[in-house]
């Protein structure tokens, strides 16, 4: 094929998609010192380079991997969480934020070329196994990571339910390396749990910010304030945010608005000059009741925002351990042969103009999470079991036996099991006196 065909070729197919939505005005003004010779002189030396490595390489490599191969450096050149997305690996990040799919349970990142765990998802193989937020993964049965792109790593670590994948990970807290077996199994997409502490005062736990998460949150403060009628309404809450890796940021948006009725939640600024601002509603189902939310370093992107709008805001007390801090926004581009582009395209500010990327949010009650003494070295943290559950199925042998735990016997046991939890309690309660003393 001759050279110049092949090139004008590239340049149509291939990079003009990524382009369709630049700002063109911004590029005509980049573009207005530089000569005719040097427009077109890097996609120029592309040509080259795919040409050589096309012909010559000691391996047959199609054109379409080198191009894929391409964009991935690219997008990954730019940041940990820009890249370029197959069509197969396209279609596996949509199921993770709208249906069921099968893996261990963990949110990943790529941080200075190391395979990070931002957070493992509550009740998943993953969990189970004690991984934990600020794990390193230094290979996937057997593979070194630093081989392996972000999307690749998590191509790997999905598949089919009952297969069993190999992990060798560095422990962020004493640096020591453990080689785990994990059983691939489905990963649940319910996103809220909750359970009544004490009289009137509830823990609500939201594990992502999936499609249908607030929708699911509106339901349990619904069950919630039907269940403490009894005992005068709804009195208090624990927001529970920790390993929470975050999600969509329409989601974060309305989350954190059923708890507020005016002001900002989060403010977006890109490349451009303009910057976008999301405010809160005044609805007449607005939650009033005072408020504690838990964080850790599991808590990340979305779930930093509603933390800091609802801290920003002064409408919440923040408890626990310093967040994450990943303060960009991504864009999911779907191009036309149904591959796809996850750009970072902005970053987000808290009510107050704070930027946490890389900072997090910082709580202004700080409680380290203490490993219950009881057996210490199997069970993970903050562990949560199905009859911890609001509204989880009876065992009806136990009812039979007169066995059944009551409700207030099993918070006994999840406060005992879990210092933030229990220290949240008591500020949420105490919240109205702190309030008055401030006022």
């Amino acid at each position: 094929m001759p050279f110049l065909f092949r090139f004008l070729l590239i340049c149509l197919f291939v990079f003009y998609p990524l382009l369709f939505s630049a700002d063109l005005t911004q590029a005509k003004k980049a573009q207005g010192s530089e000569g005719v010779a040097d427009k077109y002189a890097s996609l120029r030396r592309f040509s080259q380079v795919l040409d050589l490595v096309e012909h010559h390489y000691v391996k047959d490599v199609t054109q379409k991997e080198l191009i894929n191969g391409a964009l991935k450096g690219m997008l990954q050149g730019l940041d940990p969480h820009s890249t370029f997305m197959s069509s197969e690996e396209y279609k596996e990040m949509q199921e993770t934020t709208s249906g069921e799919f099968f893996g261990v349970g963990i949110e990943i990142s790529m941080e200075n070329n190391q395979v990070v765990v931002v957070a493992p998802i509550e009740d998943t193989p993953a969990f189970r196994a004690g991984l934990r937020a600020g794990d390193i993964i230094m290979t996937i049965d057997g593979q070194s990571t630093q081989e392996l792109s972000l999307q690749e790593v998590v191509s790997r670590i999905r598949g089919p339910k009952g297969s069993e994948v190999e992990l060798t990970i560095v422990h962020a807290d004493d640096k020591s390396s453990q080689t785990v077996r994990i059983v691939r199994d489905s990963i649940p997409l319910i996103s809220v749990k909750s359970k009544m502490l004490e009289d009137g005062f509830y823990w609500i736990r939201l594990t992502r910010f999936s499609e249908r998460s607030t929708e699911e949150l509106k339901k349990a403060l619904k069950a919630a304030e039907k269940e403490c009628k009894a005992q005068g309404g709804l009195k208090g809450i624990v927001f529970d945010l920790r390993n929470n890796p975050g999600g969509l940021l329409d989601q974060a948006v309305s989350i954190s608005d059923i708890f507020l009725s005016q002001g900002a939640i989060v403010s977006i600024k890109g490349r451009a000059a303009n910057e976008r601002v999301y405010e809160a509603k005044d609805q007449k189902d607005d939650v009033t009741v005072p408020l504690v939310v838990l964080i850790n370093a599991g808590s990340a992107s979305a779930s930093e925002i509603v933390a800091g709008a609802l801290h920003d805001q002064n409408r919440a007390l923040i408890m626990g351990e310093r967040s994450f801090g990943k303060g960009s926004v991504q864009n999911i581009i779907p191009l036309p042969d149904g591959s796809g582009v996850k750009l970072t395209v902005a970053l987000y500010y808290t009510p107050s103009g704070s930027s946490i990327q890389a900072e997090g949010i910082v709580p202004d009650v700080e409680v380290p999470f203490e490993m219950p003494r009881q057996d210490e070295k199997t069970q993970p943290k903050l562990t949560v079991r199905e009859q911890d559950l609001n509204r989880h199925l009876e065992n009806n042998k136990d009812k039979k036996d007169g066995k059944e735990k009551s409700k207030t016997e099993e918070a006994k046991e999840q406060l005992q099991r879990d210092n933030q939890l229990r220290m949240a309690l008591q500020m949420v309660k105490a919240l109205p006196r702190i309030r008055d003393i401030k006022n």
